[in-house]
């Protein structure tokens, strides 16, 4: 698929088929999020495929936005693995980029996602059973729309290019 169509026609679907994805589109994704840039190339990122009933519960348990997928990626960073600079860390930069890039790798060969912030972390990392340096960032609902979803991408309003841009 063409770059532009990609971003032009992935959208955060909420309700899924029981379709599963295969294994070689799971590895094309995880590729898509291993190419991500990260600072300094520290590669923090940790990702966990949420793929067995119990796994899948577990999720249920922390965040009601699986809308009935078939698959969650869980996508973390070592906070002790991230770049340190200007005061700060860059765990959540780079773990953010590399959910984007599976969520866009997704739709590139038709499948769908939605990204799902972690609310509670701690209790994440309770309930996966995570170090305290593997910060959970997100939930990346994974495999085919129900055929009955209905559809906002015709309606997705943006706002106009001249609000976000700064000349300076």
């Amino acid at each position: 698929m063409e770059f532009k169509t990609v971003i032009e026609s992935r959208e955060s679907v909420r309700k899924y088929s029981n379709q599963k994805p295969n294994e070689e589109q799971v590895k094309y994704i995880l590729e898509a999020g291993r190419m991500a840039p990260t600072a300094f190339n520290k590669q923090p990122q940790r990702v966990y495929i949420l793929k067995s009933e119990e796994a899948l519960q577990k999720m249920d348990s922390v965040h009601p936005c699986r809308y009935g997928a078939p698959m969650v990626i869980l996508v973390c960073a070592d906070k002790d693995a991230a770049s340190n600079f200007q005061g700060g860390n860059s765990y959540l930069m780079d773990g953010t980029i590399v959910a984007t890039h599976m969520m866009l790798a997704a739709t590139d060969i038709g499948l769908d996602t939605c990204w799902a912030g972690v609310n509670d972390v701690e209790q994440t990392q309770k309930v996966f059973n995570l170090q305290e340096n593997i910060y959970p960032i997100c939930f990346l609902d994974l495999g085919y729309r129900s055929d009955d979803f209905k559809s906002l991408l015709g309606n997705k309003k943006r706002n106009s290019i001249d609000s976000m841009i700064n000349i300076l």
